[in-house]
């Protein structure tokens, strides 16, 4: 589904209203109820809350920062252990003997974030990830506002958080909104964040941190069972989901799109600049 700037319908295919898991694509908007619920962390920071990183070793640190700041540690995340999404870094810790950590998940800078946010407004740490936890009804409200549709159904993702099931329509509303909303806003922040420091949104070697590099001022994220959002420096905005869940053809079904929205851009330059937009074994998350 493509909407352009104003939130106009530019394509859609498939039913955009059924509803679906958006998976990692809602940290976009998880991160903005955070910063509603008073989350005040550096810019990238801030990135990392709305991250599905790499576990590389800047990537652990920064979760570290979060939890160390908020009096925390690494043994009250509630996401599993897991090692390295990056393929090359996965290799290299088990070469060296690294065991699974919970530091390692891609989804530690979300978890950190929420365990920062419940401590600061003296909510208990332990149950964070409960569904009726005052962090995750006040996450469930966000979302709902900003994809302009109530919540259909709650289930647990892979990470162990609340996932919040909403439509391909809702979806790309709700990006849409948290990257053009007005200066000072929580949503202005979490996207200038991503914006300024998209090696925290993934790594290096992943596609939408290349992407993003590519092209300054466009937010891409990427979710589980093929979901992709890409928002241009306009506010165009591209929502993808692939119905049987192979993450094959996620990148080029949002780069197809992108193509046909913004020819403006120089897309076969931007893809020979961005290896990783063409390596089908740096999947998303």
């Amino acid at each position: 589904m493509v909407l352009g700037p104003g939130g106009e319908v530019l394509e859609a295919s498939g039913d955009v209203d059924e509803p679906g898991y958006p998976r990692s694509t809602a940290k976009l908007m998880q991160a903005a109820g955070l910063v509603r619920l008073g989350l005040d962390l550096p810019p990238d920071l801030l990135a990392l809350a709305a991250a599905s990183h790499s576990a590389e070793e800047f990537h652990l640190a920064g979760v570290l920062r979060i939890l160390g700041d908020a009096g925390l540690t690494e043994d009250d995340l509630g996401c599993p252990a897991h090692l390295p999404h990056d393929p090359v870094l996965h290799d290299v810790w088990l070469a060296g003997g690294r065991v699974p950590r919970r530091l390692a998940h891609c989804c530690s800078g979300k978890h950190s974030a929420m365990l920062a946010t419940a401590k600061l407004n003296g909510w208990p740490t332990g149950g964070y990830l409960d569904p009726g936890h005052p962090v995750q009804t006040a996450l469930a409200a966000t979302v709902a506002e900003l994809a302009g549709e109530p919540v259909a159904h709650t289930a647990l993702d892979g990470c162990g958080a609340p996932l919040f099931a909403i439509s391909l329509r809702g979806l790309a509303t709700a990006v849409q909104r948290v990257a053009t909303a007005p200066h000072g806003t929580p949503e202005h922040r979490v996207a200038e964040a991503m914006r300024k420091h998209p090696e925290m949104v993934a790594g290096p070697n992943r596609d939408v941190t290349q992407l993003m590099r590519a092209v300054p001022g466009l937010i891409a994220k990427d979710g589980a069972e093929a979901v992709q959002i890409a928002v241009l420096p306009d506010g165009t905005t591209v929502a993808v989901k692939i119905a049987d869940g192979s993450a094959r053809g996620r990148m080029p079904a949002t780069l197809a799109a992108l193509r046909r929205v913004a020819p403006e851009y120089e897309w076969d330059d931007i893809e020979k600049r961005c290896p990783a937009l063409r390596d089908p074994h740096i999947v998303g998350l």
